[in-house]
């Protein structure tokens, strides 16, 4: 049996709200997902039930008891057991040993089941004959016979026993076809066998190489199919194992290492160099570099201090610190990006719930031209007509087996989600991963999407400043010391740019003699004996200070998106400090990217016509609109959409709701922070526009991994049953033999998962 597990939301009470986990058995092919979601979505309280096949893994919503979960899978032919208490790396643990077991099992299989058949095909093909003549002939085969049926008890037996289930539920499945193909053949050859005189002379040939070899090549492919699965959840595998088992936390006094299930809220732990942040929290002591590459793509280690957010899974690279954890267990950044990742794998794009009703009629349809084939060779065929029919509705319900056509969307869903993950780009859905390859318009926000967010220090021109470089540097840090000594008592967000300028340069503070603030102009005051002005050129004009001569200064610095403050000191002007929120280094190279994959990029941003214009020919988008109110924002999405563009939005995931929720798609840009992560259908963690390229890349390359193993799904069983049913003989005298299309079945599978395992080799997440 194979084993699935159902991901649900758990509460503490019987009822669930959200997560509950169940390991089913008995799934194992596309028909099985629908009666799978049927029967969980039949109970009542189940808001929806989705089931990923390649994980043997499904997701249910809703307020449900699980004993009716369970009753409702066993209802419909499936065993199921509950999970509760498990944790996500025992779950894993557990998968991988099942996965390992089952594996090996059917590799057994398969040995058993070809060590009977390869031997009989290797006679029949040297000429041997496969037919009962003598009452020796019926000694012989009717060994031969049983030995086939240990074949189809031992080796078989799986197959038998789910079409038993499903028959008994009113079901067809992946293992109806192969279970009454191959019982079909034997039970023929058998009734060759016992009483050959019932039958024509030419009608008593035997088939039981038929049922060895098709039991063994479907178990081999089956093998092959469940190693190559193995690599397509790498993803999820990578971000469980991030997490370490234990903690180091400070309780009493002493440092005692405790399992993080025994962590709570507020406790305080110590973390050393090279060791892995158990959890969320906020660091209360220590200075060290932080490796957060494997949660938000970004290579380069992020400095924590005092005060700073840690994420559990991130590797602390050089400090010793102690951090207070304030997320812990199924709260943890990690834990709900793991469970996004797994939510995004388990969906489906409307491509892939095209492909699950295909199949949930198909297999039915097949056995009725199954049925027709045969009757059709019985009344019209050539002598002996009964061998005929038989190896006709045989080989047909052998070749119609839907394996690929199950597998064909959920495996390159799993891989596409997991590679984007990867490089830091979390994916809801398949719907989004769908939407996300036709997007034709990309609307950018301004502040803290195209630039950083906070405004800089950008640049400081002294006026009459020596032309020695040395000596303009200290008068540079001379003149910061004075308007940061000035704005430290001040949270206007200019102030707070001076300051952080004055921080970088480790300049010392003075403590101010005078300070006041004049509103819409600046400040007035004094230190180190100086008077100091510091403001607008209102500020400048109501004190008489001249500024004519920098007037060309301040309009480049204006033209460049900067804000230009003067700095006049004793009443004679003596620089001007240009801030601006300033554009990230590698925003102009990711529009350029996502112009080239033939999107046009549209800047929106609340920000004044004169900044927005600055901004827009910086980094070279195709228009931009300014003084946007958010709900102007999602106007505008809906007037592209109204012009038949398929339309994203990027923004920050707060003041851009709107706009993000009327988008096609809706990207948030940030750090993984709560409300980033919950308010759109893509977040990009790394906070770079490079991750749109990467969003764009995976999806079409995901979809159009999709197309190919639908079309190889869809090409192989549309074309292999009809040669099946044998309308090919007639005019070329060609008819499937049986052995042949349970060898084609199988690699069927092997070539749909192989050919969705090629995503894993995409390149994304290496620019910027």
């Amino acid at each position: 049996m194979t084993t699935m597990v159902v991901d649900v939301s758990q509460s503490q009470s019987s009822l669930v709200d959200s997560s509950q986990r169940l390991l089913v058995e008995g799934a194992s092919c596309a028909s099985c997902v629908s009666k799978i979601e049927s029967a969980l979505n039949g109970v009542g309280g189940v808001n929806s039930a989705t089931m990923n096949l390649v994980e043997r893994t499904a997701t249910i919503h809703g307020d449900v008891d699980t004993q009716s979960l369970i009753k409702a899978l066993q209802s419909v032919g499936y065993g199921a057991t509950a999970t509760a208490g498990i944790s996500e790396q025992e779950l894993l643990t557990q998968k991988q040993q099942d996965d390992l077991v089952h594996y090996r099992q059917l590799l057994r299989n398969m040995a058993m089941a070809l060590a009977v058949g390869l031997p009989l095909m290797v006679y029949g093909l040297a000429g041997g004959s496969m037919m009962v003549v003598t009452p020796l002939d019926q000694l012989v085969w009717g060994l031969v016979g049983l030995i086939c049926l240990g074949v189809m008890l031992f080796p078989g037996r799986q197959f038998y026993l789910s079409c038993w289930k499903s028959l008994l539920n009113h079901h067809a499945t992946m293992d109806t076809l192969i279970a009454l193909g191959t019982g079909s053949a034997w039970l023929y050859s058998m009734v060759v066998v016992v009483v050959p005189d019932l039958l024509p002379e030419l009608a008593r040939h035997l088939y039981f190489e038929a049922t060895a070899m098709i039991i063994g090549l479907i178990s081999l492919g089956q093998a092959l199919e469940v190693k190559a699965r193995g690599r397509t959840s790498a993803a999820i595998q990578r971000l469980i194992g991030l997490q370490p088992k234990t903690a180091r936390v400070l309780r009493g006094g002493d440092e005692i290492d405790l399992p993080l299930e025994q962590l709570m809220v507020d406790d305080q732990i110590r973390v050393r160099p090279g060791e892995t942040i158990p959890v969320d929290g906020v660091v209360e002591s220590g200075q060290t570099a932080v490796d957060e590459s494997m949660l938000t793509g970004e290579p380069m280690p992020v400095s924590k201090g005092q005060g700073d957010l840690v994420t559990g899974g991130t590797l602390n690279k050089t400090g010793t610190l102690i951090f207070r954890a304030s997320r812990i267990g199924k709260d943890t950044a990690l834990a709900r990006i793991i469970g996004l990742v797994r939510q995004a794998q388990n969906s489906k794009p409307a491509i892939g719930r095209l492909a699950d009703q295909i199949s949930a009629w198909f297999v039915p349809a097949m056995m009725i031209i199954a049925v027709i084939s045969a009757l059709v060779w019985f009344n019209v065929g050539p002598q002996p007509t009964i061998a005929y029919a038989l190896v006709s509705a045989m080989t047909v319900l052998i070749i119609a087996c839907p394996c690929a056509l199950g597998l064909a969307t959920p495996m390159s869903i799993m891989v596409g989600i997991g590679k984007a993950a990867e490089a830091g780009v979390l994916i809801r859905s398949g719907d989004a991963l769908q939407t996300t390859a036709g997007i034709t318009t990309m609307l950018l926000d301004k502040t803290g999407t195209i630039t950083m967010g906070t405004p800089r220090v950008t640049q400081v021109h002294l006026v009459n400043g020596p032309a020695d470089r040395a000596e303009y540097d200290l008068a540079e840090d001379q003149l910061l010391v004075l308007v940061a000594s000035l704005e430290a008592g001040s949270e206007h967000p200019l102030a707070l740019a001076i300051l952080e300028s004055a921080a970088e340069r480790q300049l010392e503070l003075l403590v101010p003699e005078r300070f006041e603030a004049l509103t819409g102009q600046g400040i007035v005051g004094s230190g180190s004996g100086k008077q100091l002005l510091f403001g607008n050129h209102g500020l400048m004009a109501a004190y008489q200070i001249d500024i004519e001569s920098v007037a060309d200064v301040a309009l480049a610095m204006a033209q460049q998106a900067q804000t230009p403050i003067y700095l006049a000191v004793d009443n004679q002007l003596a620089a001007v400090i240009a801030v601006a929120d300033p554009i990230k280094n590698d925003s102009a190279n990711a529009i350029k990217r996502l112009q080239s994959l033939g999107m046009r990029v549209v800047m929106v941003t609340g920000d004044n016509q004169v900044t927005a214009a600055a901004v827009a020919a910086q980094v070279g988008v195709d228009a931009f609109f300014a003084d946007l109110l958010p709900e102007q924002k999602a106007s505008k999405v809906l007037e592209l959409q109204a012009q038949g563009e398929r339309v994203g939005m990027t923004g920050d995931g707060i003041n851009d709701a709107p706009a993000l929720a009327q988008a096609d798609v809706g990207f948030a840009i940030g750090t993984g922070t709560d409300v980033a992560i919950e308010s759109a259908d893509i977040t990009l963690m790394r906070g770079s526009l490079h991750g749109l390229a990467d969003a764009v890349l995976v999806s079409r390359a995901t979809l159009s991994n999709i197309k190919q193993n639908l079309f190889g799904a869809f090409v192989y069983n549309v074309a292999g049953v009809p040669i099946a049913a044998g309308v090919l003989y007639p005019f070329m005298g060609v008819l499937l033999n049986p052995v042949i299309a349970g060898a084609a079945m199988a690699f069927s599978s092997v070539t749909v998962v192989s050919n969705a395992n090629r995503l894993r080799f995409l390149t994304v997440g290496q620019q910027g």
